[in-house]
């Protein structure tokens, strides 16, 4: 039997500006963005905003796609960190995105939460 309580497939639309949370409920921000990995067609990773006031001096940082799981419940997402990991993650501006970013980025960022890059 299929369990359909949990979606298969859903649009980034959908998904984006969704809040993140960790385990404990706390909210450690929102969706804002996922990175497609054209040559291998799938989603690089996600771009998280935490911190600031109404959207002013949000920090964003890349999450590995596997690090979010998604909470139909609670209709949110959930990273199982905590804030100060968070706080002193890799992250950048809003208006300072990485450009193209490279492997060897992508790399670090996945290594930072404990994650294989998808392609290894």
């Amino acid at each position: 039997m299929v369990d359909t309580t949990v979606p298969r497939v859903l649009s980034a639309g959908t998904m984006i500006g969704d809040d993140v949370k960790n385990p404990e409920g706390e909210d450690l921000g929102k969706l804002e963005e996922l990175m497609i990995d054209l040559d291998q067609g799938q989603v690089s990773y996600a771009v998280l905003s935490f911190g600031g006031f109404l959207g002013l001096g949000d920090k964003l940082f890349a999450i590995p796609w596997d690090a979010l799981t998604l909470d139909t419940v609670n209709e949110c997402f959930v990273l199982d960190v905590d804030h100060d990991t968070l706080e002193d993650a890799p992250g950048f501006d809003k208006d300072n995105w990485p450009e193209s970013p490279t492997r060897e980025w992508i790399t670090e960022v996945y290594t930072y939460y404990g994650y294989t890059p998808y392609w290894e």
